[in-house]
This record gives structure tokens, sequence and C-alpha cells, in this order.
């Protein structure tokens, strides 16, 4: 099926959330303590937890660049950005667990998510591939 090419603006951001995505995936495995550090307490086996989020943040991006997986992968990805959404809650509600970090960053993060979710929605899930029209 023939598809209308991308804005330069979407594909763009595209690029750039799939950089991002597997960049910070990647990071999951290189510095999992890091990550394992900012699950809340009531989550079960952390590190794993750590590890199965970083494959899939990982495939999400890849998925990104992919037209066939595009809207799947960023479905995928804002279901992500909801699983680990407590962690940033619980790391803003107890910035004392994170003094490396300025507190009002803490809460800039839970604002960025949402940014990050509707760039993901606005570039990949809301009109991924549009079928060209015939002349």
């Amino acid at each position: 099926m023939a598809h209308r090419a991308l804005s330069w603006p979407k594909r763009l951001t595209l690029i750039a959330l799939a950089l991002f995505f597997c960049l910070a995936g990647v990071n999951h495995f290189t510095d999992p303590d890091f990550f394992v550090a900012i699950m809340p307490p009531y989550l079960p086996a952390h590190l794993e937890l750590v590890y199965v989020s970083g494959v899939f943040e990982i495939l999400g991006g890849l998925g990104l660049l992919l037209p066939a997986l595009r809207k799947k992968a960023g479905i995928g990805l804002l279901a992500l950005l909801v699983a680990v959404y407590p962690a940033n809650i619980h790391m803003a509600m107890h910035p004392e667990l994170f003094s490396a970090v300025d507190p009002g960053f803490l809460y800039l993060r839970l604002a960025l998510q949402f940014v990050f979710g509707w760039l993901v929605w606005w570039a990949a899930v809301s009109d991924p591939c549009v079928p060209a029209t015939s002349p």
C-alpha cells in the first residue's frame, strides 16, 4: 500500500523519540542500579521490571522508525509511559531519597511524561500511515 510521506516535523519527532527511547532502554542495562533505586517499594521484582521496561523502550523506539509497526509501537510506548509513571510519582513524593536530583526537576518529570505521551500520540498513533490518494 502506498503511503503519503511524513511531514518533516513528524519525521524529526519520530527520530528524536526513537533515539530517546532506545538510549533510555539501553541505560536500563548499563545503569540498572539507578532504575532499581527509583522503583516504588510496593512493586515486586525491581531488577526484572527494570530489564523488561528497558527491552520495551528499545523495541518501541525501533518500532517508531518502521511504518508498518509505528502505530503499535506508539501504543506500546504510551502504555509504557503509564506503567513507569508510579516511579516518577515515587521520586517526587520522596525527594529526600534522591538528593542528587533537584526536587523541582522531580516535579517537572511528572509533566514531561505527558509531553512525551502527546508527542508519541501525535507522531505515531494519531495518523501514522495515511494511504495516499490516487490521482
